[in-house]
């Protein structure tokens, strides 16, 4: 009697450069959260990196008008004319960068920007350099790329920020890329221009070592302080530099899909290539939605971030109140990057105990209806990321619960 296996009953076995990853933990504790309000559970939910506020009207309008001109087919590979401009001419007044059209690409989001970066230039076993704690995507896209995520560390007394003796040391003849992202997500740490000149500075002393600078939040900024972007720092730099941003935050438009980058041609030319073969261009109507972003009113930039940084002082102050949490003043971004050694090691009312910040996190969701992200999400514990892009309101509540489920943690002595 012959036996035959169908594909189903042998089991799917995934490529080897995407089975040591996973889905980004951020949407696995959001969807595990949505679930609970589903099921009629009080949740409130500070894991996204979304802007609560809505895209704005003339940016809707320009996307309308597209549709309305039937500007809905298939358009140049990396980036419409109209948006290459709109982004050169947004390097220009805001950055002092000056790109020619070619040195300009557009995707379907910035991730896929850093994406067809890494696949543009990665060899197997080629190194990139990745402060952490650090937005969960970085590595893996290396990682996807047959490249090596060398993770370093850095700690909030150095204000969660790459310093240039730990640079100097992780470079080796392999590494290909250093990524830098400010402000930050998830510290909020931001780079100024005395952060940047030791980092620059060495960067120069290795030539064979490029650098991809994510500016996402670069309008999200607070305390009077100045962003500052490395190519505008040191024109030396500026070839083998990419310079990553999108309207995604800014302009509240993460449903739209677009990010941008300006590097050198030759790089550009060969990321366009990856694209090609992957999403090709971008949404028409997105791109000419992105042009109003970038090239129209402006003014609601600082009424909102005047608005994430009450948010800000709200949740950093509530936080720090709280017995076992130590959270630093982030200076851009929305997020908070909270301490919680003071807390492991203790024990929930249930008797369970609290041995990294992912049982913490973990805790508050079930204890406190409270969704965060562990630090171990970012490369970095016993941290926890709260994300306050959303109403004073729910972040009130929401610390309020947070304090109150700590309050109940206590050490193995009590209970015995």
């Amino acid at each position: 009697m012959t036996v035959t296996t169908s594909i189903e009953e042998a089991g799917f076995v995934p490529a080897s450069r995407i089975s040591a990853i996973g889905v980004s933990q951020i949407l696995k504790i959001g969807a595990r959260a949505q679930a609970m309000k589903r099921d009629g559970a009080p949740v409130i939910i500070l894991g996204a990196g979304e802007p609560d506020f809505d895209t704005p009207d003339t940016v809707k309008q320009a996307a309308w008008k597209a549709i309305q001109r039937g500007d809905t087919k298939y358009t140049a590979l990396d980036g419409t004319p109209d948006l290459k401009q709109a982004i050169r001419e947004k390097f220009r007044r805001e950055n002092g960068l000056d790109y020619a059209a070619d040195e300009i690409t557009v995707a379907t989001g910035a991730k896929q920007v850093l994406f067809n970066a890494m696949m543009a230039t990665l060899n197997a076993g080629d190194e990139v350099i990745i402060p952490t704690p650090a937005w969960t995507s970085y590595s893996d896209i290396v990682t996807i790329a047959e490249g090596k995520p060398l993770c370093i560390p850095c700690s909030a007394q150095a204000g969660f920020k790459l310093t240039a003796s730990q640079l100097e040391a992780a470079i080796t003849p392999k590494t290909k890329w250093l990524i830098l992202n400010s402000p930050s997500n998830p510290s909020g740490a931001a780079y100024s221009t005395t952060d940047y000149q030791p980092l620059i500075e060495v960067l120069l002393r290795h030539p064979h070592v490029r650098l991809l600078v994510d500016d996402m939040y670069e309008h999200i900024v607070y305390d009077d302080f100045r962003f500052v972007t490395p190519a505008a720092l040191e024109p030396r730099l500026k070839g083998r530099t990419l310079t990553v941003n999108g309207v995604s935050k800014a302009y509240a438009m993460t449903g739209w899909r677009i990010g941008y980058a300006g590097g050198s041609r030759e790089l550009i030319k060969a990321m366009a290539v990856a694209q090609s073969q992957s999403t090709s261009c971008p949404s028409s109507v997105s791109q000419a939605a992105a042009v109003e972003a970038l090239s129209g009113p402006q003014h609601f930039l600082k009424e909102r971030t005047e608005s994430f940084r009450r948010r800000r002082d709200l949740v950093v102050a509530g936080l720090n109140a709280i017995d076992g949490i130590d959270c630093r003043v982030p200076e851009g971004a929305f997020y908070t990057f909270a301490g919680c050694a003071g807390l492991v090691g203790k024990t929930t009312p249930a008797g369970k105990p609290i041995e990294t910040d992912t049982d913490f996190s973990d805790y508050l969701l079930q204890e406190a209806h409270v969704a965060v992200v562990p630090g171990a999400a970012f490369g970095l514990s016993p941290f926890f990321r709260i994300s306050y892009a959303t109403s004073e309101t729910e972040l009130t509540e929401a610390i309020l619960r947070i304090a109150a489920a700590c309050s109940r943690l206590g050490s193995d002595s009590d209970r015995c």
